[in-house]
C-alpha cells in the first residue's frame, strides 16, 4: 500500500505543479468563483457549454497542491462530457472524498481515484471539492461566489 500512495501523492503534485487547463476562456459562456476561507484557496471556473455538453473548461487561481491538482483533474475529467455525466461524476467523487467509497464502479473515476485517501483527512475534503462546486456552480449559472463554509 505505501507504494500505491507514494504514486497517488506524485500524480497530485504533478497535477499541482503542471495543471492542465490552467487558463481562462474568453468565449465561455459560464463561469463562476469560488473561495475556500480556511486555506485560502480561490478559483475561477471557465465553461463553454453548447447545448448540454462541455465543449471546454478551464481555471485561474491559486490553492493548495489538493485543490489544484483536483481542478487540474476535474477538468480533464468532464471535458466533452454532458452537464448529467458531471453531476453525476461529482457525486461519485465527493462520495469518494468524504467516505473513500464511490459510488458504483470506482474505475468510474479513472485517476480522480487518487484522491480516496483524502477521506482520512477530513479538512482537506473543503479543498479538494472547490472547484467542484464551483464547476457546479457555473453550469447552474448561479452568479454569486461558491465558498466552502
Amino acid at each position: 500500500m505505501p507504494d500505491l500512495r507514494d504514486l497517488y501523492q506524485e500524480v497530485i503534485l504533478e497535477h499541482s505543479k503542471a495543471p492542465r487547463n490552467f487558463h481562462t476562456i474568453a468565449q465561455a459562456n459560464q463561469k463562476a468563483e469560488g473561495f475556500n476561507p480556511l486555506c485560502g484557496d480561490h478559483f475561477t471556473v471557465y465553461v463553454t457549454v453548447d447545448g448540454d455538453a462541455i465543449q471546454d473548461i478551464g481555471f485561474q487561481g491559486s490553492g493548495c497542491a489538493i485543490s489544484k491538482a483536483s481542478a487540474s483533474m476535474m477538468t480533464q475529467a468532464v471535458k466533452g462530457k454532458s452537464k448529467a455525466e458531471a453531476k453525476k461524476l461529482f457525486d461519485t467523487f465527493h462520495k469518494l472524498v468524504t467516505t473513500g467509497e464511490a459510488n458504483g464502479d470506482r474505475n468510474d473515476l479513472g485517476k480522480l481515484a487518487v484522491f480516496s485517501g483524502v477521506s482520512e483527512f477530513p479538512v482537506r475534503v473543503k479543498c479538494a471539492t472547490l472547484a467542484w462546486h464551483t464547476l457546479q456552480a457555473a453550469l447552474e449559472g448561479k452568479q454569486e461566489k461558491v465558498s466552502t463554509e
